[in-house]
């Protein structure tokens, strides 16, 4: 249902509206004062607010508002919605506190008032929130102390007193806002509704985000993204970075994967850019609706003194930028044009003495220069210069080519009037030239992450659907078996059914069908535990690599039967598995996948093997994917370089890896009753790849979201 009644309302009742000095009742009356449509105060206690007349409900108001805003106890919350429902009220905004914060009495009349809310098709934002501001309506719905000004971002923010601190500090920066909302608890109208509405609204440019929790419909929450994000910059600052991560699980991959982790990824594929500050927040907010993003991570950087140019380099390398190589052309072109003493590479010093016209000069020349993708202008305020001749020329150039331009005008008072032209020029500014080079890398990162919502929106439309009836049958008697965690032979036979290469493995539940099934499969061998429960067989000596004849097979038979016994009891050995030795030279990976409380199941990728843990080497996505998404995917890991060959090694079979992370999450995507799965190792080589142990936890089928 649309929200239009909340931004745009012809009529507005306020419950709880008193002269009382000090409440909020009063602060959101005077606020609403100057609204141009019908405000109607709801007081059963006066008979007036402030000379107007006050009536005791909603169904006595001489017309159904567009908007009712409820500032009285929450216990009385329940029953106004009812009523306002029923009086064809479509959008209440709940200001009132004592919910679900305080605990289950209040959980369960924030319950009764979502339940009044549906009954009558309200749409309620709320409870526990500030309220909303439109300022191109002059809307200020809400107890904060000014309305903000107009402008062109929409501002939603679960704080309410985050809200009140952005609204000051937007009033010194000059910043405006196409609408300010206050969520609260968010418990109808969610991120989700919020995003679609200000992506069709056509005085919101870019939607800024402070988010404490994704809430209730995380796959709501992403599918908007997905549909809005390739149109106007979405930008979130999500706190909770530092918080514990997920509890651990029993897999390698549940105890490496935590809920801010998980976001990060899903973030990243719904094409949402992720911020640390609230400065660039709003910055970022900012310069994505101004400028081109750039194709690539080289920035030439253009300055009249060495100093800024060097801080501006470490920032942006740090960041994983790249400082421009300039070609020989632009050389020469540099060395007509400027002093002889000028810095010969990049950064450009053009000295302390240029004035505008050879600033501009030197801009123009690094500007064209096909190896850079984007320029940074630093100016310091010296005796010779003129900060807002040279801003006249750089505002000019920015109109001139398709890349991104940036500036510092570094100080206060003297270079004032150059930023207003600057920023009037859709050239975004900065105090510091780190700042700026930091601007320009997030810029690189959005155009990334706008690579991988166009590559996942292709992933979901390629996807054909088709369950994997095979890899069903085989967890249904798991389940019914009354087990959840597969044997490593199941495990093994799932990941085949999904059309993942497995070494051949055969099972000996005694010594002499061991010692037949490494003459079988040629010798050398590998012989591991066949246990019910134990996940990590190494731990407990129950993997035993390259045995050469059946002498050895028998001899790691026994060893392996003794040493379980000892740590774990005879119960916890059921035999042995033996596989061939894979003598391949190659690399060792894990691949995983773990299911999230919010987000679904959750992929992980990186450097396998004994060391897992002690590397942390890995990469986190979601299915489903693609080819582009999976080569992607694995470039987030150190071990990536080692798979493009290192120290006399071929490169792996870089297509094959691909095919077999696409199957990997088509498996996860579609069998949800998977709840943990490892491939470790994953040996990735020159002709191939092959899964040569794995370990899978299944569940009963629950309800679950659906990612699309």
């Amino acid at each position: 249902m649309s929200l239009e009644a909340f931004f745009h309302p012809r009529s507005i009742a306020l419950i709880g509206a008193t002269e009382r000095e000090g409440s909020v009742g009063r602060a959101i009356w005077e606020n609403l004062r100057p609204f141009c449509g019908a405000v109607f105060p709801v007081n059963a206690k006066r008979a007036e607010v402030f000379g107007v007349e006050a009536f005791p409900d909603v169904a006595s108001l001489p017309e159904a508002p567009d908007l009712v805003i409820i500032v009285t106890p929450a216990p009385t919350v329940p029953q106004l919605v009812e009523e306002a429902g029923a009086a064809g009220v479509k959008a209440v905004v709940v200001i009132s506190a004592g919910f679900k914060e305080v605990g289950a009495e209040g959980a369960e009349l924030e319950r009764r008032v979502l339940e009044a809310a549906k009954r009558h098709g309200v749409r309620l934002i709320g409870p526990n929130c500030l309220g909303l501001m439109n300022p191109h309506a002059g809307l200020n719905a809400s107890f904060a102390s000014s309305v903000a000004r107009p402008g062109r971002v929409a501002f939603l923010s679960q704080s309410g007193a985050l809200c009140t601190a952005i609204l000051d500090w937007s009033h010194e920066q000059h910043v405006g806002f196409s609408a300010f909302v206050s969520t609260g608890a968010m418990t109808d109208v969610g991120w989700a509704d919020l995003i679609r509405h200000f992506g069709d609204d056509p005085r919101t440019e870019s939607i800024v985000m402070y988010m404490e929790s994704v809430g209730g419909d995380a796959a709501a929450f992403l599918k908007a993204a997905r549909d809005v994000a390739a149109r106007k910059p979405i930008v979130v600052i999500k706190v909770g970075r530092t918080a514990e991560a997920s509890k651990a699980a029993a897999s390698h991959t549940g105890a490496m994967t935590g809920s801010d982790a998980v976001l990060d990824a899903a973030l990243r594929q719904s094409g949402v850019l992720r911020v640390d500050t609230i400065e660039e927040l709003f910055d970022m907010a900012e310069v994505l609706a101004k400028q081109p993003l750039p194709t690539g991570r080289r920035l030439a950087i253009v300055t009249n003194a060495g100093g800024p140019g060097a801080l501006a380099t470490d920032a942006l390398v740090l960041g994983k930028g790249v400082l421009a190589e300039l070609s020989a052309k632009t050389l020469m072109e540099l060395n007509a044009a400027l002093p002889s003493c000028w810095s010969h590479s990049n950064p450009v010093d053009v000295l302390g003495d240029a004035d505008a016209a050879r600033f501009a000069k030197a801009l123009r020349i690094v500007a064209k220069d096909d190896n850079v993708d984007g320029v940074l202008a630093i100016l310091t305020p010296q005796a010779m210069t003129h900060p807002a001749e040279i801003a006249r020329e750089v505002a000019a150039i920015a109109n001139e080519h398709a890349k991104p331009l940036l500036a510092s005008w570094m100080g206060a008072q003297s270079v004032q009037e150059g930023r207003g032209l600057l920023n009037a020029a859709g050239v975004p500014t900065y105090d510091y030239p780190d700042e700026a080079a930091l601007a320009f890398v997030r810029m690189r990162e959005h155009r990334l992450r706008l690579f991988w919502l166009s590559e996942t929106q292709n992933a979901y439309a390629e996807d054909d659907g088709v369950e994997l009836a095979v890899v069903g049958g085989l967890i249904d008697a798991v389940l019914k078996s009354g087990r959840t965690l597969l044997t490593e032979m199941e495990a093994k036979q799932v990941l085949f059914a999904a059309g993942i290469p497995i070494v051949e493995t055969r099972v000996a539940y005694d010594e002499e069908a061991a010692v037949a099934a490494a003459e079988a499969l040629g010798f050398p061998v590998v012989v591991k535990l066949l246990s019910p429960t134990i996940t990590h067989k190494s731990d407990c000596g129950g993997v035993q690599l390259n045995l050469l004849n059946a002498a050895a097979v028998r001899q790691a038979w026994r060893l392996i039967r003794e040493q379980v016994t000892q740590l774990h009891g005879i119960r916890e050995f059921e035999g042995v598995t033996v596989q061939p030795m894979v003598t391949l030279k190659g690399t060792e990976l894990i691949l995983g996948a773990s299911t999230d409380a919010q987000f679904g199941p959750v992929l992980l990728f990186g450097a396998g093997g004994t060391l897992v843990e002690v590397f942390q080497d890995r990469a986190l996505a979601l299915p489903p994917l693609n080819h582009a998404l999976a080569r992607r995917w694995m470039e987030q890991t150190r071990i990536a370089k080692a798979l493009h060959g290192v120290r006399g090694q071929p490169p792996v079979d870089l297509k094959a890896l691909d095919a077999v992370l696409v199957k990997f999450a088509r498996l996860v995507q579609h069998e949800r009753r998977i709840v943990e799965l490892d491939i470790n190792p994953l040996l990735a080589t020159s002709k191939g790849v092959l899964a040569l142990d794995a370990r899978i936890v299944v569940r009963a089928l629950m309800a679950r979201p659906v990612l699309r």
